[in-house]
């Protein structure tokens, strides 16, 4: 990887580290949506929100997919496409930051969750194992698949008759020591 490679990497990395801007990101997947659909959403500013857009934009994690007039103006509306392989191979800060970043929108988003609801305990996951490299492979192929699943299934915020969900989906390989 070279200099210019890691330095882009690095910006992006820092731009996740901000809680708000994993949320954001995580509405933005896939589908897109203006600073004040997104404010709404989280219940933040319309300012506020656009600021940390801007911020995802700089790091190119967002980009503007359309700018529709609205009241005299434009609102820019963002998406965020995620790259076919979501994390860099070379250990280092920028993994550091990708799993911190994780762990807070998680964190944030149980506070939220309903505590009625099934699904709560019985898909809560965190083990670390050691097993067949085949069972592995097939592992992380699936989760891959559940992952495209529900990007491809998830609704405009708000939609009637769709509920509100979280996910997070973080495997990886450790060193045998």
């Amino acid at each position: 990887m070279d200099m210019g490679d890691t330095r882009s990497t690095l910006h992006g990395m820092r731009a996740l580290a901000h809680p708000l801007r994993m949320r954001i990101l995580s509405l933005v997947t896939d589908r897109a949506m203006s600073a004040a659909e997104v404010a709404r959403e989280l219940g933040d500013s319309q300012p506020n929100i656009s600021y940390h857009l801007r911020k995802l934009a700089d790091a190119d994690l967002v980009e503007i997919v359309e700018e529709v007039p609205i009241r005299g103006g434009i609102a820019k509306r963002y998406r965020h496409i995620p790259p076919a392989v979501a994390a860099p191979r070379e250990p280092g800060d920028s993994e550091h930051l990708l799993a911190t970043a994780l762990a807070a929108g998680l964190g944030a988003r149980t506070a939220r969750r309903r505590s009625d609801a099934p699904g709560n305990a019985e898909t809560a996951t965190d083990a670390e194992l050691w097993v067949d490299p085949q069972v592995w492979r097939d592992m992380v192929a699936h989760a891959r698949e559940l992952g495209l699943r529900l990007r491809d299934a998830a609704q405009p915020p708000m939609t009637p008759g769709t509920v509100r969900v979280s996910t997070t989906i973080s495997m990886f390989e450790m060193d045998s020591c």
